[in-house]
């Protein structure tokens, strides 16, 4: 029996599809991850096939709908959306995108929602995409971090299993269900320059998709995204220029992540090697006697 929470326009036919997300609020600095994924959208031509009531999820007095005008004279009503949308790819396993904003309520059951679309087209893989403020230079190639559970997703696309402690968004709760479930999931986040108030970041969009490329090992075309985010980038670096102090403090941040880069270089000794190097001190020190 079809959910009435979920509104179903269309059943699209779907081969092993993997599911990316991303939601607009607390898990979406510099609207980085909602931008990439609307980007997907346009440039995989994705056709919305359902979406989720947002009269249970919403608490309207904090995420108001909008009000606007068609053709002039009649007024419409957009209220918040979690939509998905079916891509058919050449050459890659078809994808479902899922755009949205994060819910104000009942999160666990918003969850168990995403869950039983997963289930319904045999998803195998789910991707979300998030962004979060942080002391990084905007002049720098944008930090994406890389987090699953599933110990053999992560030694597959070179991710790591997440230390994170401390408050969580929709994300976080749908990554639980999805375990529960026993659904394989990852999760990129993009790292945003914390003094930078102009949205939506082109640049942090291009990262993420970059390495949502890499993970579904397919090539996905964001020449555009790039262009957008070199205009970017020059944009934010005249208006430094123009302010002194945050001059010097972008400066400060570009050091760090020189020096961060450079302690990324520097390749660490195996765990062989180590114990060849401690027996090479063993025996060295056995042979010099106790006097030396």
């Amino acid at each position: 029996m079809p959910d009435p929470l979920i509104e179903h326009t269309a059943a699209p036919s779907l081969e092993d599809p993997v599911m990316i997300a991303a939601f607009r609020g607390w898990n979406d600095a510099g609207d980085s991850a909602s931008f990439a994924a609307e980007h997907l959208g346009r440039i995989w031509s994705a056709e919305r096939f359902a979406s989720i009531d947002p009269e249970e999820f919403f608490d309207f007095q904090a995420v108001r709908p909008r009000v606007e005008l068609i053709d002039g004279h009649t007024r419409h009503i957009t209220w918040p959306a979690n939509d998905f949308f079916a891509a058919h790819l050449e050459g890659t396993p078809p994808a479902i995108l899922l755009v949205g904003t994060e819910p104000n309520t009942r999160w666990r059951t918003f969850s168990d929602l995403i869950v039983d679309v997963a289930r319904t087209y045999d998803v195998k893989m789910v991707i979300t995409l998030g962004a979060l403020l942080a002391d990084v230079p905007h002049s720098r190639p944008v930090p994406i971090t890389g987090t699953a559970v599933d110990q053999d997703l992560i030694d597959k696309l070179g991710l790591q299993r997440s230390r994170y402690e401390g408050p969580t968004g929709i994300v976080g709760v749908l990554h639980d269900s999805l375990g529960r479930a026993g659904i394989s999931s990852a999760s990129l986040w993009a790292a945003v320059p914390h003094y930078l108030a102009i949205t939506p970041n082109p640049k942090a969009a291009f990262a993420l998709l970059e390495k949502t490329g890499e993970l579904l090992e397919s090539s996905i075309d964001i020449t555009s995204l790039r262009h957008a985010a070199d205009a970017y980038e020059e944009r934010v670096t005249d208006m430094v220029a123009s302010d002194e102090d945050v001059q010097a403090y972008v400066r400060l941040l570009e050091e760090r992540a020189d020096e961060r880069a450079r302690q990324e270089e520097i390749e660490l000794p195996t765990g062989d090697a180590l114990a060849a190097e401690l027996e090479r001190f063993l025996r060295e020190r056995d042979e010099s006697g106790p006097g030396e």
